[in-house]
Parts: structure tokens; C-alpha cells; sequence
């Protein structure tokens, strides 16, 4: 039984995060697409983040009569946080505000997807801003898994 859980967990791990080449991380979410974007603005807020928009991609469509999926884009951040990358790279301001996409796939998977910090650090030719990426990295992880999984 314990090696059932073991492959299971192992499993989930491996369905559950995407790392993908173009600097994205993707993590799908065992909740709806609503729900996933409610959970993720609460512990945003929790944790001290203004959240600066919602937008809701699928409601814009609608708006000129093209049906899409549940798309939404969550704009975050925190001066406290942000404000030290910019002096290693003013370039990575374009970047910020944080962003979270949290959309609903055909098949019906939901997943929440944000840029990848350690990617940030490549783009921008960041220097000296190893352990705020670290900070950033794992925050971003935990808010993303947080509002994935239950």
C-alpha cells in the first residue's frame, strides 16, 4: 500500500508542474478555473500583494460575440519585492507587476501559469539578484500551489 501512494504522489508531482522552455511555469489546478483564481487572489491578498487587475479574457470575448474558455489574467505585486530587481535590471520592469494566467483547456484542465523568475534573470541579464529571485521563486510556487491544490 505504501508503494501505491508513493507512485501516486510521484504521479501527481509529474501531471501537476510543467516547466516549459519558453520560460512559463505551468501547474494544474484540481479546481475550476473561477475557483482557482478566487483561491489564488485570497492568498495574494493574504500575503500582503495588491492585486492592480483582473482580466477577464473570456467576459472580452463575449463582449464581440467569440465564445472562449474561462481565460483570466491576475496583475500582482509588491514594491518591497519588486523595486530591488529593478535595480539590478530596469529592464525587468516590462515584466512587472507579477502576472498568473488561469485558464480552462478543451479537455477541460484548468491550469495556473506565471513567469518563471530564474527565466527573468536570462532575459533581463540580471546580476546580484540571486537570493530576491530565490525568495521569488519559492513564492510564487507556494501561492501557485496553494491555489491548485486542496
Amino acid at each position: 500500500m505504501k508503494k501505491i501512494l508513493i507512485g501516486l504522489l510521484l504521479t501527481l508531482s509529474v501531471n501537476t508542474v510543467v516547466h516549459a522552455q519558453s520560460g512559463l511555469i505551468a501547474i494544474q489546478s484540481t479546481y475550476d478555473a473561477s475557483t482557482t483564481a478566487e483561491r489564488l487572489v485570497s492568498i495574494l491578498q493574504e500575503k500582503g500583494m495588491t492585486i492592480f487587475a483582473r482580466i477577464d479574457h473570456s467576459q472580452g470575448a463575449a463582449n464581440v460575440g467569440i465564445k472562449l474558455r474561462p481565460t483570466e489574467v491576475i496583475i500582482f505585486g509588491n514594491p518591497k519585492v519588486g523595486s530591488p530587481l529593478m535595480l539590478c535590471s530596469q529592464n525587468v520592469a516590462i515584466d512587472l507587476p507579477q502576472k498568473a494566467l488561469v485558464y480552462e483547456e478543451a479537455n477541460g484542465e484548468v491550469w495556473l501559469t506565471y513567469n518563471d523568475p530564474k527565466y527573468l534573470v536570462e532575459r533581463h541579464s540580471m546580476s546580484g539578484c540571486d537570493e530576491t529571485i530565490e525568495k521569488i521563486d519559492k513564492a510564487l510556487a507556494n501561492f501557485a500551489r496553494k491555489a491548485t491544490q486542496p
